[in-house]
């Protein structure tokens, strides 16, 4: 039976709902609300590579570029073999006006999902 009165601290439900209002707020396009809510799901949960991955395109719609990149890279040292990261941290770069980066990380995104916004992108010249 789970404990309803006397609980300290949030439950793992309550980060779940902390986490699916984090998406509908950057869905809505207030990413710092988003950020808020999931440093405490990270808090609690650091080995969550979805609530990272989350805040990370959190801070790059929020135009903080230097936390997003340090998000989408802790995402892919854990799957190296996400596409879609590789393709975020790479406009993380393009943003930062790092061009040789970007591109590296444009091609990785091609290389591991043939999805035609990351096969132009792989293309881009700077």
């Amino acid at each position: 039976m789970p404990e309803t009165s006397g609980s300290t601290g949030p439950t793992p439900e309550t980060h779940v709902i902390d986490f699916r209002a984090a998406e509908q707020l950057l869905n809505a396009r207030d990413p710092q609300g988003a950020v808020k809510l999931l440093d405490k799901v990270i808090a609690a949960h650091p080995e969550n590579t979805a609530a990272r991955l989350l805040r990370a395109r959190a801070f790059f719609a929020a135009a903080q570029l230097r936390p997003a990149e340090l998000e989408f890279t802790i995402v892919l040292e854990r799957e190296p073999d996400n596409a879609f990261a590789h393709f975020a941290l790479a406009r993380t770069y393009q943003r930062q006006n790092r061009p040789d980066q970007a591109k590296r990380h444009f091609r990785l995104a091609a290389a591991l999902d043939p999805n035609p916004d990351y096969l132009k992108a792989a293309r881009f010249e700077v």
